[in-house]
């Protein structure tokens, strides 16, 4: 890796140098956001040209890569050809559909690791370097909903080295992301290292993002939820999201997130105060709050997207939470945020 720049030093001697790997099923915003911002860093105006840095999709074959959408990219360089890099990035997606990685990529990855280049895993493509063995003693962040994915599959790596609760992490040569929006964050900081701060900045702007996120700053979690909570309980709310419509019965929700009812249970009281079943309720009450506020569908059509038999089945359940009627509670807050509801 070249040697980073002192502070408002814009000048280089080449441009820095990427390599892509896309795995199968990789998360497309991951991996746009990403090379986004190298190209809107790389020029001046609005050329795009690889001026400043450049980037190549590299893999065994020049084959179409099926993204976890079903946009496919074409690789532009096979490993044989890709020359060498100052970082190699790793771009995963879907852990549970489709082929792993190829044992051509983890040898390539592994090639990578001995030279003198950074690795870097987005979204799960930290497990494809921690296959690859490129991991051992570093720090690896994980996305929350991932935590118990990486530790039963990579028992050997200490769990004091996994960070689940931050965007992303830096450690020597190697740098692990939690995927999504904070692959923008994790360029950003990339970049940081080799160019003037205005032209990251002017990068983010155009992308209209707000200055880069730090890789301390925490990771989101599902509204409600306490940041400190356990990884099992994070998962089984985002389940519960997921299926919002048609809630799952809790033998299912425990087999989800890979545990027993009772020790999911234990869990839920523990972290939220509250059983499974009523943290879906409540959750399922938020959400129809959020949607009559937020949409001018019916109340019968809310309760059915929602996961309420009916409209008066939902009433009962809001008037437990809100103390008060959908409607009521309609009415009352879309004159609060009208035009003719504010103060002169």
């Amino acid at each position: 890796m070249p040697a980073p720049l002192p502070p408002g030093h814009a000048e280089q001697s080449r441009p820095i140098r990427f390599g892509i790997v896309l795995l199968p099923n990789f998360t497309l915003t991951a991996f746009s956001g990403f090379v986004d911002l190298l190209r809107l860093a790389s020029d001046d105006g609005d050329l795009s040209r690889p001026v400043r840095c450049t980037w190549t999709i590299i893999s065994e074959a020049l084959v179409p890569i099926r993204a976890s959408c079903g946009i496919q990219v074409t690789p532009w360089a096979t490993f044989d050809e890709a020359g060498t890099f100052d970082y190699l990035v790793v771009v995963g997606g879907l852990l549970h559909s489709g082929p792993a990685a190829s044992d051509a990529t983890l040898r390539f990855i592994r090639t990578m690791a001995a030279s003198s280049a950074t690795l870097v895993g987005i979204c799960t493509g930290a497990f494809t370097l921690a296959r690859a063995g490129a991991m051992d003693g570093y720090r690896i962040c994980v996305s929350w909903f991932h935590y118990w994915d990486f530790v039963e599959r990579f028992p050997a790596i200490a769990e004091s080295n996994l960070i689940a609760d931050r965007l992303f992490v830096i450690d020597r040569r190697r740098i692990t992301c939690s995927g999504g929006r904070a692959s923008i964050d994790v360029a950003a900081a990339i970049l940081l290292r080799h160019l003037d701060a205005s032209i990251v900045q002017k990068a983010q702007r155009i992308l209209i993002v707000d200055d880069a996120q730090r890789g301390n700053a925490p990771q989101p979690y599902p509204p409600g939820l306490d940041p400190a909570s356990h990884p099992k309980v994070r998962r089984a709310i985002l389940v519960m999201e997921q299926h919002i419509g048609d809630p799952l019965a809790l033998t299912e929700l425990a087999r989800r997130v890979d545990t027993s009812v009772r020790q999911l249970e234990r869990l839920f009281i523990a972290e939220t105060g509250k059983s499974p079943n009523v943290y879906c309720r409540q959750l399922r009450v938020r959400m129809a709050a959020w949607m009559l506020t937020g949409s001018d569908r019916t109340v019968a059509d809310i309760a059915m997207s929602c996961g309420f038999s009916d409209a008066s089945h939902l009433g009962r359940e809001f008037r437990k939470e809100f103390n008060e009627a959908p409607s009521a509670y309609r009415i009352a807050r879309s004159h609060a945020h009208s035009p003719t509801g504010c103060d002169a």
